[in-house]
């Protein structure tokens, strides 16, 4: 029921993600609405529903979306939590679905504070960012258990083996940063389990430099807004030259294969959306304009987490972290 289009678009991706990659989807909503936009894809019979009496605003926030304990969202929460889902897909608020997930699953044990994983468009392959937004302040202890987070997720979600860490910062060398960096700094170096590349800067979020990249959610989400709109000013100012320049137009026409390739590497559907790590289950947010295409991917992206062990993955990585105390007589 969340999302800039929904609830056609979102009832078209479940559809699509049944179909296309073999996903069995619940809809979770109202019933009469649900199954009648199920009927315009004859698909009443093949997606089961569940009744949630409420729907949270696009515009909800965290308290209010905590109003509302019978909101599709906290619903959908609920049957993972009860087992009878594995991952729980969203175009809703992000705020609501944040505090919701939080509030329905928990953190998992040891977890410091859950994180909002993305995916940037970097070649030869993507990297991931977090957090993009759940946390505005941080400690440096969070900073790595970010990092662990974001391995299980690279490992499981996207398939990359002995993934690299890099710190977000304002320079390359060590000692670049604030007190909270610079200590991250030195943790992230000893850590085990941790393949850490050392600083990353602004300039180095799209070049690949490494595979995952963590910092605080302020931070973090500024960088991400700053790198969708960059995107966007691009591709507009290259459709206003191909509209004006009649050269430029034919020229297009030799590069139509490599610009379309373009656009579907730097479109955020094609990743299926953010996930919400360090729950005791898996949360994908989807884009909240996402169409069709954009849920279907959010809803293959949550089977392979789930179907890879993420949750568990991340509950190993922290249990490995927090060694018992010695004892001494």
């Amino acid at each position: 029921m969340g999302g800039d289009h929904a609830p056609a678009e979102i009832v078209a991706g479940a559809v699509q993600a049944l179909r296309q990659y073999d996903v069995p989807v619940v809809l979770v909503g109202a019933p009469r609405v649900l199954y009648e936009a199920l009927a315009e894809h004859d698909a009443a019979r093949q997606i089961p529903i569940v009744r949630a009496e409420e729907a949270l605003e696009m515009n909800a926030g965290a308290l209010a979306s905590l109003r509302r304990p019978r909101s599709s969202i906290a619903v959908a929460c609920h049957l993972v939590r009860r087992g009878d889902a594995c991952a729980v897909v969203s175009a809703g608020s992000t705020a609501g679905i944040v505090a919701t997930a939080k509030l329905r699953l928990r953190g998992q044990q040891g977890v410091l504070r859950p994180a909002i994983a993305v995916v940037l468009p970097t070649a030869p392959r993507p990297t991931i960012l977090l957090d993009a937004g759940a946390n505005a302040e941080v400690k440096a202890e969070s900073l790595v258990q970010f990092a662990h987070l974001g391995i299980a997720y690279a490992e499981t979600g996207l398939g990359v083996a002995n993934p690299k860490v890099g710190l977000l910062t304002i320079g390359s060398e060590a000692e670049k940063g604030d007190k909270l960096v610079r200590r991250a700094h030195e943790l992230l170096a000893a850590a085990p389990g941790i393949d850490f590349g050392g600083n990353v800067e602004g300039h180095d979020l799209l070049t690949g430099a490494v595979d995952i990249v963590v910092t605080d959610g302020f931070t973090g989400n500024v960088a991400l807004k700053a790198i969708e709109g960059a995107v966007r000013f691009t591709f507009g100012e290259l459709r206003a030259s191909f509209a004006e320049n009649r050269l430029a137009r034919f020229g297009a026409l030799f590069q139509r294969s490599p610009l379309r390739d373009l656009r579907d590497r730097l479109d955020p559907e094609a990743y299926g959306g953010a996930v919400l790590l360090g729950l005791n289950g898996t949360v994908v947010i989807a884009h909240g304009a996402s169409r069709a295409n954009g849920i279907a991917s959010a809803c293959a992206l949550a089977a392979r987490l789930a179907a890879g062990g993420t949750v568990a993955k991340i509950g190993e990585r922290v249990a490995a972290t927090h060694r018992p105390h010695r004892l001494w007589s």
